[in-house]
């Protein structure tokens, strides 16, 4: 008798500035998913967020790729765990802390992982003179939640700092200010729920003067992609426990990818975790770690099933 098909719902779309690029995500995963084993039913959230949410109760495992606010930030994930669905991924407290940068920076901090230094704003803006004294130039200003490089600016003088505080303010209504480090962006990633694998890393070299949305979106902007990354095997090796410290201390489960930046005197730096990753550099970095990306999806799944399984054993009765 054959093996009944786990029916797999793909979520995308959604109230985001990241609807757009949630859409080529998710299809991306949905070409990939093995349909000896899924029966796989795409949905597409529109922008009004306007969708009957209880529909989601038919399937077997959700599989969330809504970037940002409302898919990445624990919204869906809460939701999802009140009518009782398994869902790929971090839950709850990862998605909100992990898409929250200012609460993420605090947190890696406080653990002894290197951060940037960073200002959090959000009434009292520091003037030009003294975000300048305290981090030096260049500067990025971004809204607190978003990703994608959503609303993010590099600053190198008064007017350029002015545009991007009202910038990242029309995305959020908190917003950071950060050191700007001149070397090298790497990530890595990171799948699991308490048994962790990471992948070897992989190199972003945009040609921008950043990693700009249009550098990550547009195949016209030159951004080269190096997977793996060739690295001293000791910077490799603590890039990797860095990556798996940053994604335990952030409460990730399922999958996540975290990003650093390495200055050129070597120093290295966890910029964020991404709880819900772009596939392309996410598949890239698996693929070179002898993953392809069916077998990886696979892995996301079972990963979910795992935990929903534990949950499912707690009591939530007390006499």
């Amino acid at each position: 008798m054959a093996k009944r098909k786990l029916k797999i719902g793909v979520i995308f779309g959604g109230k985001s500035p990241e609807h757009e690029v949630s859409i080529e995500s998710a299809r991306k995963v949905i070409e990939n998913l093995d349909r000896k084993k899924y029966a796989v039913v795409p949905i597409k959230i529109p922008k009004s967020g306007k969708f009957n949410w209880n529909s989601l109760k038919k399937f077997n495992v959700v599989v969330p790729i809504m970037h940002g606010l409302f898919g990445e930030d624990g919204t869906i994930q809460g939701f999802l765990k009140l009518i009782d669905v398994p869902f790929v991924g971090a839950s709850v407290l990862g998605s909100a802390v992990g898409m929250d940068k200012d609460v993420s920076k605090k947190l890696l901090r406080d653990a002894g992982i290197p951060v940037v230094k960073f200002i959090t704003c959000e009434v009292e803006i520091p003037s030009f003179r003294e975000a300048k004294r305290k981090l030096g130039l260049p500067m990025f200003v971004k809204p607190a939640n978003t990703g994608s490089s959503v609303g993010v600016s590099k600053v190198k003088s008064v007017r350029d700092y002015r545009k991007a505080i009202k910038n990242a303010f029309k995305y959020d209504k908190k917003i950071l200010i950060e050191e700007g480090i001149i070397g090298r962006e790497i990530e890595c990633a990171v799948i699991g729920n308490k048994k962790l694998f990471v992948s070897r890393p992989g190199e972003i070299i945009p040609k921008d003067e950043f990693y700009t949305y249009k550098a990550k979106y547009d195949d016209s902007s030159g951004t080269k992609y190096v997977v793996p990354v060739k690295l001293p095997r000791k910077h490799l090796k603590g890039i990797q426990d860095l990556a798996k410290r940053a994604y335990k201390v952030l409460e990730c489960e399922g999958m996540g990818r975290v990003d650093f930046f390495v200055g050129k005197n070597g120093q290295v730096y966890v910029n964020e975790i991404n709880t819900i990753p772009g596939p392309v550099m996410f598949r890239r970095m698996w693929e070179a770690s002898g993953m392809p990306f069916p077998k990886l999806l696979d892995k996301l799944i079972d990963l979910a099933l795992e935990r929903f399984k534990k949950e499912q054993k707690l009591r939530n009765t007390y006499k």
